[in-house]
């Protein structure tokens, strides 16, 4: 199984009603749990770990996580209220405002001897439960429990507006970098924490510290890998007519988690032996991924039957 560990919350979405004014329609998701909704449509045994309320949102996002096959044994319910974030698109990328005082999510705590590691081949962490020095202690408690057995996956998805201290932030995100095996982050991202440098010299020095894999994806201009023993790696992404782009990055890590579980490169090891053309084929999947969640509204990634083709015609 793959795990998956941070937030779980209510998108307000822009829409129009049927007379023409302008709504917001509530809609699930969460960076993490977005991520474990994709894995799991895709056919990954998947669970979700962290807060999510026992009241009317949090009804929607269990309804909707278990609607899609994503296994909630390892969160925890609370009747604490869930976090709401409301967004607006300023051209191609999402803009959040986010209520997450006291809610379910921030206030999850890892409960030692509540997973069995040797059954699980990875845990994503990344995003708002990173930000808060709560979900920060208590996520790198959960990574410290695995002992190293576990493969780490990290995406920072990082939301400056709920950024208080930048430089304690960047230095935060550091020690979650050192300590993971598969890093992706957006070229957006990545500007933010670490300015106008180049991207390989940045992959060279987190892998020659001992991160698998590193990935930055730059929206419609495709993503880039680095990889110790695959080299770099470039694809593209298709062309389409962009709905909306929100869970677009969180398919993206989705589907390539997916992709190197299904080619047997997911565990820490296996992980440092991937090829260039099974890290090709990963990253390519992964974009393929993405692309069709942009073509709908919310995080709504695709499902297996929306994918084997590709899959298939990428050899």
């Amino acid at each position: 199984m793959i795990l998956s560990c941070g937030d779980a919350l209510i998108d307000f979405v822009p829409a129009k009603s049927a007379d023409g004014r302008d709504v917001l329609r509530p809609v699930v998701g969460g960076s993490c749990l977005n991520v474990a909704v994709g894995m799991a449509r895709l056919g990954a045994p998947t669970g979700f770990v962290g807060g999510i309320s026992t009241d009317l949102f949090g009804t929607m996002i269990a309804a909707h996580a278990q609607g899609s096959d994503v296994d909630l044994g390892y969160a925890t319910r609370s009747p604490d209220q869930t976090t709401l974030a409301f967004v607006r698109h300023v051209g191609n990328e999402a803009q959040y405002a986010f209520y997450d005082a006291e809610t379910a999510a921030r206030k999850w705590t890892y409960r030692p001897g509540s997973i069995p590691f040797a059954e699980i081949d990875a845990i994503h962490v990344g995003s708002t439960t990173l930000i808060h020095d709560q979900g920060a202690r208590e996520t790198r408690a959960l990574i410290a429990a695995t002992g190293g057995a576990v493969t780490i996956s990290f995406d920072p998805n990082c939301r400056p507006n709920l950024v208080q201290d930048k430089a304690a932030y960047r230095a935060q995100m550091d020690d979650f970098a050192a300590s993971a095996d598969l890093i992706k982050m957006s070229d957006v991202d990545f500007d933010y924490l670490h300015g106008h440098d180049d991207y390989a010299p940045r992959a060279a020095a987190l892998l020659a510290r001992g991160t698998g894999l590193v990935v930055v994806t730059c929206g419609p201009k495709g993503a880039l890998g680095w990889h110790a023993l695959a080299g770099p790696v470039e694809i593209a992404v298709p062309t389409i007519e962009v709905v909306d782009t929100i869970g677009a990055g969180d398919t993206f890590q989705a589907g390539m988690l997916f992709a190197l579980r299904k080619l047997g490169r997911i565990g820490r090891e296996s992980l440092r032996g991937l090829s260039q053309a099974e890290l090709r084929k990963a990253l390519t999947f992964a974009g393929a991924c993405a692309a069709v969640t942009c073509t709908r509204e919310g995080a709504d990634p695709p499902r297996w039957d929306d994918m084997a083709a590709t899959w298939d015609r990428l050899g």
